[in-house]
């Protein structure tokens, strides 16, 4: 089994959350046991810092800055792009330190296109999502970004299996046009499917022909959408599942897709014990009919990032997903 986690992480140190994340997952020395380390987001920083900034900041010749109602387009960088793309430089300079020398898996995680486009605002006007242009704009610089940051985790980091992990948590309401308009009184047009699976298709083809996974924690995910998309993994919070969600993770693992789980939570009350977790777990693999073989293909994960949490408890967290994949493995070995 493997074993990862979201993305995001407590603090504003980036070496501090390296060695914490390469600490736990990158020295995992079990027979039926692989660690997916990853870079690490830290929201703490402030804006730039967090996942739509950060994302912002991969779009080429798509010009942003911070504005009060939120990251929007401009005609040219400004101060808030500019503290972006230091942000980028330090993390990659780190990750080139802390990981030298590493084989095996390294995962980098993305905002994806549609939550980009939800959150990002035109020039004059609402959300890049109301305009289809400027959504095609998004993807494309979005994709030429993405192509770009592979690109450079490889040169880094050369003996590393590269995954890309593309966070979409605002596609099922971009979808079902849930997102409110600026005045609050009414609501954005909603994209639909063949649309939506353009550009995140899109964005996947950009990584190449590496690993790639589509995160959505939301307890309604667009799982064919997702299963459509041509992506290696989903991302879900299982814990949040109902009984039809349920039924699209066996019909996305039966095609093949496979399953990033967050079954153990990221909240900052305790958690439940590994077992119990691990015994949810099972309990709805089954009940979906899915073979307990199958479950040594999962990787196990937090719910969401860990970035609410304190540094010591968010270490604590991705021990307990070690810890849940351990139970997880010896089912599926019976």
């Amino acid at each position: 089994m493997q074993v990862t986690g979201v993305g995001s992480w407590p603090g504003t140190d980036i070496r501090e959350a390296l060695r914490a994340v390469r600490g736990v997952l990158g020295g995992l020395d079990e027979p039926a046991l692989t660690g997916l380390p990853y870079l690490p987001e830290l929201p703490g920083r402030g804006p730039g810092g967090e996942l739509v900034g950060r994302g912002a900041g991969l779009l080429v010749d798509l010009p942003v800055d911070l504005q009060p109602a939120g990251w929007r387009l401009t005609d040219r960088p400004g101060r808030d792009a500019a503290r972006t793309a230091a942000f980028w430089r330090e993390d990659l300079d780190e990750l080139a330190e802390a990981f030298d020398g590493h084989v095996g898996p390294l995962k980098l995680q993305v905002a994806g296109p549609w939550t980009l486009a939800a959150s990002i605002w035109l020039p004059r006007g609402d959300r890049v999502v109301v305009d289809p242009g400027a959504c095609r704009d998004l993807v494309a610089s979005l994709a030429e970004g993405v192509r770009t940051r592979v690109a450079d985790l490889a040169r880094l980091v050369p003996a590393a299996d590269l995954v890309v992990q593309v966070d979409e948590p605002s596609l099922p309401a971009v979808l079902a046009g849930r997102l409110p308009t600026a005045s609050g009184y009414g609501r954005l047009r909603s994209v639909e499917a063949p649309e939506a699976l353009a550009g995140l298709r899109d964005v996947l083809a950009a990584a190449g022909p590496r690993q790639t996974v589509v995160h959505c924690c939301a307890a309604d995910p667009p799982l064919p959408l997702l299963r459509a998309s041509n992506c290696g993994a989903v991302g879900l919070d299982t814990a949040a599942l109902g009984p039809g969600g349920w039924e699209g993770v066996a019909v996305a693992v039966e095609s093949g897709v496979g399953l990033y789980a967050g079954c153990v939570s990221s909240a900052p009350a305790e958690p439940r014990s590994a077992r119990t977790a691990a015994g949810a777990m099972l309990e709805a693999w089954a009940r979906v009919g899915l073979p307990a073989e199958g479950l040594g293909a999962v990787t196990v994960a937090p719910s969401c990032g860990l970035a609410g949490l304190t540094p010591v408890a968010a270490v604590a967290r991705q021990r307990r997903c070690v810890e849940v994949a351990r139970h997880l493995g010896e089912a599926a070995t019976g």
